[in-house]
């Protein structure tokens, strides 16, 4: 009787198709919203994924000139989800025609790769981000005044690249969510970074949504500087592990960082915005300057930097430990004695009885074989 083979259908979906065709997903929605501008439709439906919406005109009286200002709401939404489809297709095309090409070059093992790959997206964004934060606060001379935190708050009124500064902020880490899963992460990884996305994404949105974007600039921009810094520098200890000095620089600038971050939050919240003039909860002008809010703002930011020092403390320490026990030299182990052993009762020994034999027998022989037999027996 002949048995049939069984033969298993290949899944329609599975973990290595959906990567390959999520570029291609996201891309073609990218161009069917495009073509809304084409086809006939409520020109307000396609711009609403495209543009920035509640635009606020404003024109002084004495001069023409007119000044276009930005508000927030649930149209936001459309646009958040439109430039996350643009991260998704631009992280991909930094992933093959850059990191892929290092990586091949390299030949690094597959956990290298992942972390090589991580801190090669993440410095370009935190290279990029840091350039134009820092222009919009040139621009807008935050960083002159440090009562512009809180002098003439709520800040309903943003400017245009303020906004989409924030839009791209929180598109390209609400992006970093599904490629958690798409770029096939280790799992002993996917904890840590699941953690800052998630606490990027709160803090970030916090601050947009409860009109702190000054505030917000001032703390991200030095942030993503150093964050910038650390990643740049783990793209070269890839190679070569030697290059470790630039590192120092580092840890350095992130101390100075996270005080710095201290003291202006504690300032903002605990002096700036209790003394303000119009204190009150209201949410169509946009006023959050209540005792609650502030505490829970303050302690969300503190609690966030005292677990990056925990976690910094914890980093030193462990490579701390590691450097000085590379230092100190292994105790090659001591060349044990050679110890007589004791004879057995048991076994016969071999010169009284066994060799006395033999001597009766070879003293028969001639003086000169009895003298090499007896010459023989020494022990």
């Amino acid at each position: 009787m002949r048995f049939r083979r069984k033969y298993k259908t290949p899944a329609v979906i599975n973990h290595g198709v959906i990567p390959l065709n999520l570029v291609d997903i996201a891309f073609f929605l990218v161009m069917v919203i495009v073509a809304l501008f084409v086809v006939e439709v409520p020109p307000k439906k396609a711009i609403m994924f495209v543009t920035l919406q509640y635009n606020v005109t404003y024109t002084i009286d004495d001069n023409s000139e007119q000044f276009d200002f930005y508000d927030y709401g649930p149209k936001d939404i459309a646009t958040i989800s439109f430039y996350m489809l643009v991260a998704i297709k631009v992280h991909a095309v930094i992933q093959e025609c850059i990191l892929d090409k290092i990586n091949r070059y390299l030949q690094l093992s597959k956990p290298e790769q992942s972390k090589f790959n991580e801190s090669g997206q993440l410095a370009l964004f935190y290279l990029f981000s840091f350039i134009w934060g820092a222009s919009i606060l040139n621009a807008e001379e935050f960083t002159m005044n440090l009562t512009s935190f809180w002098k003439d708050y709520p800040f309903s009124r943003m400017l245009f690249q303020e906004k989409f500064f924030y839009i791209c902020q929180i598109a390209y880490w609400l992006h970093a969510l599904p490629e958690l899963y798409f770029q096939e992460v280790q799992k002993e990884d996917i904890p840590r970074q699941l953690c800052y996305i998630c606490l990027y994404i709160t803090h970030i949105s916090g601050a947009y949504i409860l009109n702190l974007q000054h505030l917000g600039l001032i703390l991200v921009v030095p942030h993503y500087l150093v964050e910038f810094i650390f990643h740049a520098l783990r793209l070269f200890y890839f190679p070569d592990e030697n290059m470790q000095k630039g590192f120092i620089i580092w840890a350095l600038l992130f101390i100075m960082v996270r005080l710095l971050t201290l003291t202006v939050s504690v300032l903002t919240f605990g002096f700036g915005l209790a003394r303000a003039e119009s204190p009150g909860f209201s949410i169509a002008d946009g006023n959050f300057n209540i005792l609650p809010v502030r505490i829970g703002c303050l302690s969300a930011v503190c609690s966030t930097q005292a677990w990056m020092m925990w976690r910094f403390v914890n980093f030193q320490l462990k490579k701390w430990r590691e450097h000085v026990k590379d230092q100190i030299p292994e105790k090659k182990p001591a060349n044990p004695k050679k110890k007589r052993t004791k004879k057995e009762p048991g076994k016969q020994q071999p010169f009284c009885s066994d060799y006395i034999c033999r001597g009766f027998l070879f003293s028969f022989l001639p003086p000169e074989e009895s003298f090499r037999f007896f010459s023989s027996l020494q022990v």
